[in-house]
């Protein structure tokens, strides 16, 4: 039926923010909503907006990764702070590495003293004998294999190292804000889609209880006209025939009563996701449909166009604009373009396409792929460090040996020298000069200058999608409201055919075939109002997406 058809659409569909230029009336910012300690929690629209703003949890995802890109821009920032590294190692070399050494290498053979008999006569005479020193000859010795080293090492150290100069890391500071302010703008875009669906479904909800109790006043009207007809049978002046159609007619009216009902609830249920709130909670809106109803005159003044009915301007503000009459003479290719569009000075003002979330954030994307094309140049740049470093290195046969620690000042029983940690230290500059890479940055800039002209044209696509949407929604609108006012009428006219019908058929004059006719033209006037009032709530929350202000209205 094409009333199921609209309450699904009330259901389904985005039904407008009006509600938001109410809560934008408002000086202070509206309060959450408070639950009682039993009963249901009451809801404002600002309420329930800023509810789901603050807990729905898709958005508070969309903050984590704002959070994430906070912290991004502090790891960034740390790179260009002193970096301080402590080292220790223990190791126990069961197996020490042994290395081939050719002692042979470091000298000639041997040597040994030569001792004559005269020399031992001149001894035992008492004289003073000089011994001499004679070469023996050499022998070849293959090399040997000589392990360095004891069975256990250990070192322990500290490095410092700071940056003094690289192109790239100055480069990323400023990509790092610039990160930063787009993750805060796709915050405000999710904060923006959010206050729309709660928006949407707070109203979708209104709309179906406001229906709702229509069908119930139907079903009231229709069960007074029952019982009367049933009284006018039963006396004998009205046949059986009425009765049943009467009967007929309320069945139907009881089942669409039904249906509506349960697409209340469901729709009550979407407002409940939509806010992030438990499907558990009983929920009271406190808000009116009446803070719904567009004024179409204001919204047709400020679209610049007339209104429905006169076809003139609205409350006496003129006719349609006309193009302006050419110039005598002048060629028609000189002729001024300003209202070529078709629409009046009011819609061709200069938009601000910043108004939208999704423009200012791809000039920020632009901006961001403008400083990592930067950032791929800078990498040709050299880059300067300072270094630091001390430790100590101790070795030994035994792990008790290895941690005795001992100085430049322990000796042994003997009294020798037995030290077994020596301490090193080192400070410097580390300078890096690319020199060629095999292209590499060459194709890289390239690929950067590529993403700049993307998001270029891209921004060029998004100011024509802007345009049409500004146009559409315009026109959508307009369509709408007069629709609407259409509509309203045909309501008010039906209505009043319809308590004509029940006069005239209780005055004996009219038929039941007449009433019922009547009646169910009514219900039908009905459900196209309502399915006008949705159509031109839509067409609201449309325009203002597309001209930036709900953006604003959100905010």
């Amino acid at each position: 039926m094409k009333v199921n058809r609209v309450m699904t659409a009330l259901l389904l569909g985005s039904l407008a923010t009006g509600p938001l230029a109410q809560a934008q009336a408002q000086t202070k910012r509206p309060e959450l909503p408070v639950q009682p300690s039993s009963g249901p929690m009451a809801l404002s629209l600002p309420q329930a907006v800023r509810y789901a703003v603050q807990n729905k949890p898709s958005l508070l995802a969309t903050r984590l990764a704002e959070q994430t890109a906070h912290a991004k821009v502090g790891e960034t920032k740390s790179q260009g702070l002193p970096q301080v590294n402590i080292a220790a190692n223990v190791a126990d070399n069961f197996k020490l590495q042994k290395s081939l050494v050719d002692f042979s290498a470091l000298g000639g053979g041997g040597s040994a003293t030569t001792l004559t008999p005269s020399d031992i006569a001149a001894a035992q005479g008492g004289q003073t004998v000089n011994l001499g020193t004679v070469a023996l000859p050499s022998t070849p010795v293959p090399p040997q294999a000589f392990a360095f080293g004891l069975q256990y090492a250990g070192n322990t150290s500290a490095s410092v190292s700071q940056m003094l100069f690289d192109g790239s890391y100055l480069v990323g500071l400023k990509a790092a804000k610039v990160y930063e302010e787009l993750s805060k703008k796709q915050t405000q875009q999710a904060e923006i889609e959010v206050a729309e669906q709660v928006s949407k479904a707070y109203y979708s909800t209104l709309v179906a209880r406001a229906r709702l109790k229509l069908l119930a006043r139907n079903v009231q009207r229709l069960d007074t006209l029952l019982y009367q007809t049933d009284k006018t049978f039963k006396a004998g002046f009205a046949e059986k025939l009425d009765v049943d159609r009467l009967r007929v007619q309320r069945t139907n009216l009881v089942v669409e009563q039904q249906k509506a009902q349960r697409l209340t609830e469901v729709s009550l249920a979407l407002l409940k996701f939509q806010m992030g709130l438990p499907q558990q909670q009983a929920v009271q809106l406190t808000d009116s449909l009446g803070a719904a109803v567009l004024d179409a005159g204001a919204l047709r003044r400020s679209l610049g166009t007339a209104n429905f009915n006169s076809g003139g301007g609205v409350d006496g503000l003129g006719q349609l604009p006309t193009p302006t009459a050419p110039a005598t003479g002048a060629p028609l290719a000189n002729q001024p373009t300003a209202t070529n569009t078709g629409q009046p000075s009011q819609a061709q003002a200069a938009f601000n396409y910043n108004n939208r979330i999704e423009f200012s954030t791809l000039e920020t994307q632009q901006a961001l792929a403008g400083l990592d094309l930067a950032n791929r140049r800078a990498g040709a740049y050299p880059t300067l460090r300072l270094t630091a470093a001390y430790g100590l290195s101790g070795s030994g046969k035994t792990a008790s040996d290895l941690f005795g620690f001992r100085g430049p000042d322990s000796r042994n029983s003997n009294g020798y020298p037995n030290q077994n940690w020596f301490g090193f230290g080192n400070v410097g500059l580390a300078l890096n000069i690319p020199v060629f890479d095999g292209f590499r940055r060459k194709y890289q800039v390239q690929q950067g200058r590529i993403q700049q002209q993307t998001i270029e044209k891209n921004m060029e696509t998004l100011k024509q999608s802007i345009d049409l949407q500004d146009a559409q929604s315009r026109t959508t609108l307009i369509n709408a409201l007069d629709v609407l006012d259409s509509q309203q009428g045909n309501m008010a006219l039906a209505a009043d055919v319809a308590r004509v019908a029940r006069i005239k058929f209780q005055a004996g004059v009219g038929s039941n075939v007449e009433v019922i006719t009547a009646e169910r033209d009514l219900r039908e006037a009905q459900t196209n109002y309502y399915g006008a009032l949705y159509d031109a709530l839509v067409a609201k929350v449309d325009r203002d997406k597309a001209t930036g202000e709900l953006y604003q209205q959100a905010k």
